[in-house]
């Protein structure tokens, strides 16, 4: 084995193995340093990608410019949740919402997750990938209703019955993949690998592939959070621990996108095939204007981004159907933005629903008054995710109105209105909670404020300054994505 053949191996083994031990040992302190020390080892190694040479593809494993863009982000962020949580989990075993037992469980769920979406990631085999999101998936439902609640619980059940049935069309659809390579590449597994796929796609049955894509967009797209098939999502943030409201924003939804992003490239490899475009482009669209006007109707703080959230990967799914070398270019900056300012978003609102000991909007008043740190954190990452200069996301946003413009002006148009329906929503709810005159609990937050601080900081350098080596990589992926 090279380098390259250790990181990924232990890039796996690092958070499954950690999940074993995390099991067995007792003690909140413990449990949370193992896990925090499982993520961070688990970082470094992806972060070793960057500087070795690539392994050669696998009938299993892969590792290109593309997949290690999904790989770091991925770690990264599940490294500063693992940071969070710690002290955001403290506080729930404090309050009695949580059992040491339940901890046990929550962080060795927590490294399975991690497990999951890292195989997604690095999957060359279209069937494993499919088995990797089911596991990242099942582990997120197990989490969600941790606090055993009613509204927990059914909210956990609603994530489980809307994932099966996504993840039902995407296996039906992979199948269909699999039919349309058997006369090219034959029986066994060359069927299912994707570098294989996609060099000889252009012999396959385009109406196959055509109806493949459709399952597939359906299918992964439910858990992407793509309106009309989102309705998991919001009750998933607002009912789970806060940390998996994070991970679910920030990370799950990214392996979904990427499984999209790979089905893609493969039909567009087949030129008598449908283009995947306009279906994306339609999705994203209805994403983004049902998110908007929904943002004014939300009540409970954790609902409200999640929203948001569905808002994000509407105009991420826009911008890379929408293709080409600018617009695949913001989908992916874009990308990277939203799960980098949403999960810092998360650190906040967690801690903010610790000490007024509520999530309703109308209950927390003047944060930026009783809980300064926290109030002005809030502040930066709704400023951030509305789309406001110098921040990232306003660089990203301005990308895919300015590629629209030149290659579908009319497009632009409802893109625009939903950008600022969206914006008029955030600031809205932005004045009421931070400030004005303060209401609800004023007890003081025991928090980490490193993670959320980390992350806006990344959002605003990125906003203002992106070195030269990370432009011209994302250059490479959007031209990979074609």
């Amino acid at each position: 084995m090279n380098a390259a053949s250790d990181a990924v191996a232990w890039i796996l083994l690092i958070p499954i193995c950690a999940a074993a031990v995390l099991a067995a040992l007792p003690g909140y302190r413990l449990t949370a340093g193992l896990n925090i020390l499982a993520s961070f080892s688990t970082f470094l190694a992806a972060l070793s990608l960057l500087v070795i040479a690539r392994p050669q593809p696998g009938q299993y494993l892969l590792v290109d410019d593309l997949n290690i863009v999904f790989i770091v982000l991925n770690t990264f962020v599940g490294l500063t949740t693992s940071v969070f949580s710690a002290s955001y989990i403290a506080h729930e075993l404090e309050t009695g919402r949580l059992t040491p037992r339940y901890l046990r469980f929550y962080h060795a769920m927590y490294q399975v997750m991690m497990f999951g979406m890292n195989l997604a990631f690095v999957s060359n085999n279209i069937g494993l990938m499919w088995v990797a999101i089911e596991i990242a998936t099942l582990t997120t439902v197990l989490m969600v209703g941790i606090y055993r609640t009613h509204a927990a619980l059914e909210a956990a059940w609603k994530y489980f019955i809307l994932g099966s049935v996504g993840i039902a069309l995407a296996l039906f659809g992979t199948i269909l993949v699999y039919m349309a390579a058997l006369p090219v590449t034959g029986e066994g597994q060359d069927a299912m690998v994707w570098t294989v796929l996609v060099s000889r796609a252009a012999a396959f049955d385009p109406a196959l592939l055509n109806v493949a894509f459709i399952f597939l967009l359906l299918g992964y797209g439910t858990k992407v959070g793509l309106a009309p098939l989102h309705a998991w999502l919001p009750d998933a943030h607002a009912e789970g621990p806060t940390p998996i409201s994070a991970v679910l924003s920030g990370l799950l939804l990214n392996v979904a996108l990427y499984a999209v992003l790979r089905f893609k490239i493969l039909l567009a490899a087949n030129p008598d095939a449908i283009s995947p475009g306009p279906l994306m482009v339609t999705m994203g669209l209805t994403s983004l204007l049902f998110a908007a006007f929904m943002l004014y109707r939300r009540r409970d703080i954790k609902r409200l981004f999640a929203y948001s959230s569905i808002e994000h990967m509407g105009i991420i799914v826009f911008a890379f159907g929408m293709g080409g070398p600018l617009a695949n270019f913001a989908g992916l900056l874009h990308m990277v933005m939203h799960s980098l300012t949403k999960s810092g978003i998360f650190y906040a609102v967690g801690h903010i629903a610790q000490v007024k000991g509520t999530q309703r909007i109308a209950n927390i008043r003047g944060l930026t008054e009783t809980h300064p740190a926290l109030g002005w954190g809030l502040v930066i990452g709704v400023v951030a995710i509305a789309g406001l200069p110098p921040l990232g996301i306003f660089m990203s946003e301005f990308l895919i109105v300015s590629s629209t413009f030149a290659r579908q002006p009319l497009l632009a148009i409802p893109l625009v209105f939903g950008l600022l329906l969206a914006f008029g929503a955030l600031v809205l709810r932005l004045t009421s909670l931070a400030f004005g005159e303060p209401r609800g609990s004023a007890a003081p937050a025991e928090a980490s404020y490193l993670p959320m601080f980390a992350h806006f900081a990344l959002v605003l350098t990125a906003g203002i300054y992106l070195p030269g080596p990370l432009v011209v990589w994302f250059q490479h992926v959007a031209n990979l994505l074609g």
